[in-house]
């Protein structure tokens, strides 16, 4: 685990964006896409349109996988 961000761009609304996030996070949101059945840049849309302004799309995504994976482990 190296921790260090990893900037990769994803598409959302038309327009590419850079989003750094940590190799896990990047493995996480990945898998959650794929279970899901949609695109990771489908994901970052929804993730996107549902933050508050005020929050950065990077934490924002994290938050999201962390509240995936507590939902999921609570079931």
């Amino acid at each position: 685990m190296s921790g260090r961000p990893v900037k990769r761009s994803l598409t959302l609304k038309g327009h590419r964006t850079s989003v750094s996030l940590e190799d896990e996070f990047w493995q996480a949101f990945r898998d959650i896409a794929k279970s899901k059945d949609i695109a990771i840049n489908a994901l970052a849309a929804e993730i996107d349109v549902d933050r508050d302004p005020e929050i950065g799309l990077a934490s924002a995504i994290r938050v999201f996988i962390l509240n995936w994976y507590r939902d999921t482990s609570s079931s």
